[in-house]
């Protein structure tokens, strides 16, 4: 059984960072592709970011590229997110997710990590 916990967030002024980490119970981790999501209160989850198995592809949204990294460290069975240049919009609840290399749908979810940016 996966199991995945989120930690990292909190409340930051905008123009701010933060890094998130998922820690995951996974027996192979390194076959495992990772993305974040993220809900903000009233809207519905969206995609932020996910990386490859190996951490050979990074694949971002628009609202994020250029501000936020993905990457892993399959040693530890954790994946983080770098969020710099934080804005208001970026306020929500980050959820990790887990899904079989070669699949297509994130299967396994943590419990999430809000993150407040202040204007």
């Amino acid at each position: 059984q996966v199991q995945l916990v989120e930690s990292g967030g909190g409340l930051v002024q905008a123009g701010g960072s933060l890094r998130l980490s998922c820690a995951a119970s996974i027996r192979t981790f390194s076959t495992y592709d990772m993305g974040w999501f993220r809900q903000a209160p009233g809207k519905e989850r969206e995609f932020v970011a996910r990386i490859t198995w190996s951490g050979g592809s990074e694949f971002y949204s628009d609202s994020v590229k250029g501000r936020f990294t993905i990457s892993r460290d399959n040693a530890k069975n954790t994946v983080y997110l770098q969020m710099n240049s934080l804005k208001p919009e970026d306020t929500a609840v980050y959820y990790c997710a887990a899904r079989r290399a070669g699949t297509t749908v994130f299967g396994s979810w943590g419990q999430g990590t809000q993150v407040t940016v202040s204007s």
